[in-house]
């Protein structure tokens, strides 16, 4: 395939300018939200092939958020591109200065499997408001739900406007070695750093969604029953295949036995199983035996068992864990749940600190002293306060990492922030221009110059 040629046809249609014409964006959201509400039964088909996935989660977690930030951006698009009008120092008086938001052009945005048709689309989608021309590329490890974008975007939609292109690492190393005036990309950390120097190389900006081991601090006084509740929960979706679930537990010692207890009663009564419709396979062989070695059988709480024909290891619990450990040593990215203790909250945020940047941060806490100061002190991408993963659906909250855990965010207006340019402008008239910037200087001159700027 001549990528060249699909990233020059779609620069030739962004240099017509028909994408800067708000009625054609929401034109294409609209038609985008129609396939996609008429292939429901297709798209649900082809995510249960790859992971057996239910209608019910496929739904939650992947098309109504599409669905959400489509309804978004048709409804805000004309108040996120209009021009915004700021104040103008007195040195360039009379005079007006603005903002003009402007598509960056030709987008390639990369998405992951473990959500694949919300990572992939919802990216997209913000492109597409900003007035930018898309190439996709699904991952192909979900290679049936690859396939189904593939089939139903490049079916209804202009390839100079809209297209996907399927295919693995030599097929992404090629497309990097184009040119593209913006890359997004969501995955590890590892694959990341490629893309990164890749685009580097062109001098092209990159928002990067990662991941990392991102913690639950839980401290005395709450409410147990409810913080196992959502803990459970916001690990155990989508069989922990998912980036800002919670990796690791740091609990008050205090606390200990009777949050262990809690969890196991949550566990059980989640009854999490495919049959359910509440759990999900391990993506592919290489990440179930990753995970499977993870597994300490002596450190075991509860769980432990799998599946190894079916691609399951049932939700685990481990305690006794140092972070020395081989569970702490990378991101877990599955339905394994360490659990370490604290005596001293300082040592806690002292040691959480002292690790990569992660995406994510849950506080479980009552008190407000504790609580402001893990806001204060640890670097996060975002999080939650007495609750988990649930941040990821608050439109109003822009997504993304720092640090190790990613560059720029997404989500409504910032979606739409992340893949325009604001182009900003002074104008003025011709009817009047004060002397003073020009020759000859004089001391008077200097004095009203630093009257006026200060």
């Amino acid at each position: 395939m001549n990528y060249q040629s699909i990233i020059d046809q779609q620069r030739h249609f962004f240099n017509t300018n028909t994408t800067k014409d708000i009625p054609f964006r929401i034109k294409q959201l609209k038609h985008l939200k129609d396939i996609l509400k008429k292939n429901e039964t297709l798209l649900y088909e082809s995510i249960y092939s790859d992971f057996k996935k239910s209608e019910f989660e496929t739904y939650t977690t992947e098309l109504s958020i599409i669905y959400h930030e489509i309804d978004l951006a048709i409804a805000k698009i004309k108040k996120w591109a209009k021009k915004k009008k700021v104040s103008t120092g007195l040195a360039n008086l009379p005079g007006t200065s603005y903002i003009i938001p402007e598509p960056y052009g030709t987008i390639l945005v990369i998405g992951a499997w473990n959500y694949p048709y919300q990572l992939s689309l919802c990216p997209a989608i913000a492109a597409i408001a900003a007035g930018c021309t898309v190439v996709l590329k699904p991952s192909e490890i979900s290679s049936h739900t690859s396939a189904t974008m593939a089939a139903l975007i490049n079916q209804n939609f202009d390839p100079s406007f809209f297209k996907v292109i399927e295919g693995g690492v030599k097929e992404t190393t090629n497309i990097l070695g184009v040119k593209f005036d913006k890359i997004f990309f969501t995955g590890s950390v590892n694959v990341g750093q490629i893309i990164y120097l890749a685009a580097a190389k062109h001098l092209t900006p990159v928002t990067l969604e990662l991941g990392g081991k991102s913690p639950a601090i839980i401290t005395e006084g709450i409410d147990i029953d409810m913080t196992a509740k959502r803990l459970v929960w916001a690990k155990f979706l989508n069989a922990g295949q998912t980036c800002i679930a919670p990796d690791y537990v740091l609990v008050a010692s205090t606390i200990l036995d009777q949050f262990l207890a809690t969890v196991k009663k949550h566990i059980k009564n989640a009854n999490y199983g495919i049959s359910n419709h509440n759990y999900t396979q391990i993506i592919n062989d290489k990440n179930f035996n990753r995970l499977y070695n993870l597994i300490d059988p002596n450190k075991v709480y509860f769980g432990g068992g799998n599946n190894p024909k079916e691609r399951v290891i049932f939700p685990t619990v481990l305690t006794n864990i140092e972070f020395s450990d081989k569970v702490m040593q990378e991101e877990i990215f599955g339905p394994i749940l360490p659990i370490l203790t604290f005596q001293n909250i300082e040592d806690a945020i002292k040691k959480v600190k002292s690790l990569p940047k992660p995406l994510s941060c849950y506080i479980f806490t009552k008190n407000k002293v504790i609580k402001n100061k893990i806001l204060k002190e640890i670097s996060f991408g975002g999080g939650a306060v007495n609750d988990a993963v649930m941040h990821f659906a608050e439109q109003s909250l822009p997504f993304g990492g720092v640090g190790d855990s990613g560059i720029g965010s997404y989500h409504g207006k910032y979606g739409f922030e992340t893949f325009s340019h604001y182009k900003s402008i002074l104008q003025k008239s011709f009817w009047i221009e004060p002397n003073l910037k020009y020759a000859p200087y004089s001391s008077s001159k200097l004095k009203w110059l630093k009257w006026l700027i200060g």
